[in-house]
């Protein structure tokens, strides 16, 4: 089995973590490849074995992982998939950050991960994702969002106005900061703080959640995902922010987008203690309330 490691900066705090999973790798005798940029940062912080190798890109990768592993938060994770691609090399995140819905390993757990892993004590979630496109090629060949893609203003505190189509269908016009279209994945993420509803991963349905609006009467909406949605943008600033998960570009004004399901998936890793609905409960806390203890 050959896995890969892709990781950002951190601190020194988490090394001895790092440190763990490269000794639980090694006594496995896995193929450890570790991305470029992560191995000149932790080289000369940790002991690593002589055999590595490292991998710079999407098609570097491709020969040298059966499965990546992502050292990090969810925005880490969401790094990989530039990385995964439609290669469907699948994905599992250990949390080094925060609340971790896609990175969803603790670090308590590392090597019982690890060991799963070894033995194929797993299973394979498809997450879909969206693909964004414009005349001017915008995000080039990395156009598409695992969680989402959002639409917001840039240089002043004025509201912009979106102008949202459906199957070439006007839907609504969103006064507001901005607007989110986000997969049952991001559902749990920026969507979901603008109160936007849960979506469970199998669903086959996107989320048009917006960023505070104007009217209170609009609200979120779900879609299928077999649709194409078409956006123009009004606004008193000549450009606005368009992202692709992590991703930013400064957009003309005058620059038309749509959006649609993309056609490839990506394959996230659920070890066989874990379902979704477990998650929900532990990350967002449900059931628990102090005026029961």
């Amino acid at each position: 089995m050959k896995i890969a490691i892709y990781g950002r900066d951190f601190n020194d705090n988490v090394l001895p973590f790092v440190q763990q999973v490269i000794d639980t790798l090694a006594s496995t005798k896995i193929e450890i490849a570790i991305y470029r940029k992560f191995f000149s940062f932790v080289e000369k912080k940790l002991v690593l074995p002589e055999n590595l190798t490292t991998f710079d890109s999407h098609q570097d990768l491709a020969s040298k992982a059966d499965i990546l592993l992502s050292l990090g938060g969810d925005g880490t994770l969401l790094d990989t998939i530039s990385f995964v691609r439609d290669s469907q090399i699948p994905v599992i995140g250990i949390n080094f950050g925060r609340l971790g819905f896609l990175a969803s390993i603790n670090k308590a757990e590392i090597s019982a991960a690890i060991t799963a892993l070894v033995n194929g004590e797993y299973t394979i979630d498809q997450r879909s994702l969206l693909n964004l496109e414009s005349k001017i090629g915008l995000f080039g060949e990395e156009n598409f969002a695992l969680n989402d893609i959002t639409i917001h203003r840039r240089d002043n505190s004025a509201m912009m106005i979106i102008h949202a189509y459906l199957n070439g269908e006007f839907l609504n016009s969103y006064w507001a900061d901005g607007l989110i279209i986000a997969t049952p994945t991001g559902s749990t993420a920026y969507s979901l703080s603008c109160g936007g509803p849960i979506i469970l991963p199998s669903a086959q349905n996107f989320v048009i959640t917006p960023v505070a609006p104007h009217n209170l009467n609009v609200r979120p909406i779900i879609i299928p995902d077999d649709v194409e949605l078409a956006f123009e943008v009004e606004a008193r600033s000549t450009k606005f922010l368009l992202t692709c998960d992590s991703r930013t570009e400064t957009v003309d004004r005058n620059v038309k987008i749509s959006i649609n399901k993309a056609k490839f998936s990506i394959n996230l890793i659920r070890l066989n203690n874990e379902t979704f609905l477990t998650t929900l409960r532990n990350k967002l806390l449900w059931g628990i309330d102090t005026r029961n203890y």
